[in-house]
């Protein structure tokens, strides 16, 4: 995670009091305006430059806030317009998943890659985001608001109907608040939530129920995916994976529905020899996940991506792969491991 500036670093110089009580007030919101951002822009790199200039903004304008609102209600006002605005220049995050259906031949393996094409979505560090709360349930509310099947689904809807959903339903904003933080009218928020509703029940009509990273049958399912990889033993993906699982991986437009394509695919394309992967377990988006290394040529283990895994009672459902060696280290992990 990159350094954000300190108060010392930014542009305005008020008084050293000024300075400080902008920090005490307005620091504690850091992590949740973190989560909001990657929500709407579903890139935790491109939330982060987003949260730091909402924390340019509001420190500049500081000194014209005078409480008629709530911090917090002014902060997210300043977020999700820097969001609205920044999606402007951008094209929306997606899975393969989002673009076509899913493929036929699994014996090809991935092949058609769309790096540089296409704007892919991005996981998030559980760290970036750990709440700050003793509430177990509280923790499970966000962790379900940043579950990557419900992000990717986000991104297919215009970004004002993506904030009016996430204003109103995941930080629970009132439709007066939410009009007033998006310069608009009641009975705009009104409708905008409707047709966001609307439009995410075509996209994922009966969310699945995943169980929680901390659950032993979760870890025992990450533990039994990375074992396969590890020791390139398909056979042991038939006691992690779903009937019904789906496997995509970024940057290919291809992936597979259903446990013998996974598998079939895994197989012949990527599991390799014993020794060739190396995974290191982690959490990204509330849902089990591995640092990836693979070795290469020179037999060194070298950073290759991060996989996610979603987590069922009856198995994992659905396993997706960013093949982008720069996650690991937003991971906190180094580019290259001994073994």
């Amino acid at each position: 995670m990159t350094t954000t500036p300190t108060l010392g670093d930014m542009t305005a110089q008020p008084r050293a009091a000024d300075r400080d009580r902008f920090a005490a007030d307005s620091e504690r919101y850091r992590r949740e305006l973190l989560a909001h951002c990657y929500r709407m822009a579903g890139s935790a790199q491109d939330a982060e430059d987003l949260v730091q200039e909402t924390y340019l903004r509001a420190w500049r304008s500081y000194a014209g806030f005078e409480g008629r609102a709530s911090m917090r209600s002014w902060l997210y006002t300043i977020a999700t317009n820097v969001c609205l605005t920044a999606r402007t220049a951008r094209h929306a995050r997606v899975l393969p998943s989002g673009l076509n259906g899913p493929d036929g031949e699994p014996d090809r393996g991935p092949r058609d890659s769309a790096a540089g094409e296409v704007s892919w979505l991005e996981p998030l560090p559980d760290g970036w985001i750990a709440a700050d709360t003793d509430d177990p349930a509280a923790v499970v509310v966000a962790r379900e608001s940043l579950r990557l099947a419900l992000v990717a689904s986000l991104q297919h809807l215009p970004a004002r109907q993506r904030a009016i959903l996430l204003l109103r339903e995941v930080l629970a904003f009132s439709a007066a608040e939410t009009a007033e933080i998006l310069g608009t009218t009641t009975a705009a928020v009104k409708s905008g939530l409707q047709r966001a509703r609307a439009r995410l029940d075509e996209l994922e009509p009966a969310p699945e129920a995943l169980l929680e990273p901390t659950d032993r049958r979760a870890r025992a399912l990450l533990d039994g995916y990375i074992a396969a990889f590890e020791r390139s033993d398909a056979a042991l993906l038939e006691q992690v994976l779903r009937t019904d699982a789906t496997l995509e991986a970024t940057p290919f437009r291809e992936w597979q529905a259903g446990r013998e394509r996974c598998i079939r695919m895994l197989a012949t394309s990527v599991l390799g020899t014993p020794g060739e992967w190396r995974m290191v377990a982690t959490t990204a988006n509330g849902q089990p996940a591995a640092v990836v290394y693979h070795r290469g040529s020179d037999a060194v283990l070298r950073a290759d991506g991060i996989v996610v895994v979603a987590a069922t009672a009856a198995g994992v459902s659905r396993v997706v792969k960013f093949h982008d060696p720069a996650l690991v280290a937003l991971f906190g992990h180094p580019d290259s491991i001994a073994g």
